[in-house]
């Protein structure tokens, strides 16, 4: 791996990385720095492989990404209901350990006052 802080190098693992997570992006035919993209596009598709399984086993409709787990994570955490659907057996078993680790952490008395803060600004919650 080269140097992550030299900025050539990183824009070229950063868009090698995009391209790895994305199981359907276009491949970019011109690319400057091909072991910086290479070495991005690999951590990209193992990011990708770890989270939604592996693409030989087809493309899920939905994909799990860190965003998509910290916004179940903090579901868990304010006790809402979560919606599963269009999400392999893969996915939910990764999908469920956020939401169990969010509930761990669920203090009622912590979901009740930012309940009552987001109706005070006009933000209804399910």
């Amino acid at each position: 791996m080269g140097n992550i802080f030299d900025p050539i190098y990183r824009q070229g693992y950063m868009e090698g990385y995009a391209t790895g997570f994305d199981p359907l992006g276009q491949l970019n035919y011109d690319i400057q720095n091909c072991s910086a993209f290479y070495s991005g596009f690999l951590c990209g598709r193992s990011d990708y492989e770890r989270l939604n399984g592996k693409i030989a086993e087809g493309i899920p409709s939905r994909i799990v990404t860190k965003k998509v787990l910290d916004e179940f994570q903090l579901a868990g955490m304010l006790g809402m209901d979560i919606d599963s659907d269009n999400f392999t057996h893969y996915q939910l078993t990764i999908i469920e350990d956020w939401y169990k680790s969010g509930i761990e952490n669920y203090d009622l008395n912590q979901s009740l006052s930012l309940l009552s803060l987001l109706e005070n600004e006009g933000i209804q919650m399910m």
